[in-house]
């Protein structure tokens, strides 16, 4: 029977996983051209599948010294990027792709966008990541 924390530790390699795929889809499928702040996210999430499926097959949440740093800063650049699409008067520009304020391919219309998107992975593949360290932590006491 799988235990908390790796059922955690799942549910975060998936949501990396997703996130890997997708943003391979939008590049490799759909053929649009990442700018310079989804180049970033892309470097902080990739590792995230290989790093927490290791740690699921090995039920360990102390993975979270490995993954917080990358999710974390992914948070950040993810939530920098939405901010640059919402307030496009700030004019950032990237060397790749053109402008990091566009926004390339909306779903739902327009509610989601791939930085969006991008910040709810990161987001939440921080909150599983914590989510079993903790468990393991009560599962100590």
């Amino acid at each position: 029977m799988p235990t908390r924390t790796r059922s955690l530790l799942a549910l975060g390699t998936l949501v990396a996983a997703v996130g890997t795929a997708g943003s391979l889809y939008f590049s490799l499928g759909l053929g649009l051209v990442p700018c310079e702040l989804c180049w970033y996210q892309r470097i902080l999430l990739y590792p995230l599948t290989v790093v927490l499926g290791v740690a699921t097959l090995d039920d360990r949440p102390r993975v979270a010294r490995t993954v917080l740093p990358l999710s974390g800063l992914g948070v950040v650049v993810a939530a920098y990027h939405v901010l640059l699409q919402l307030r496009p008067t700030l004019e950032a520009t990237c060397s790749v792709g053109g402008g990091c304020s566009s926004i390339l391919y909306p779903m739902a219309g327009g509610l989601l966008t791939i930085p969006r998107l991008s910040l709810t992975a990161f987001v939440l593949v921080t909150a599983l990541t914590l989510g079993a360290w903790a468990a393991r932590q009560g599962d100590r006491s």
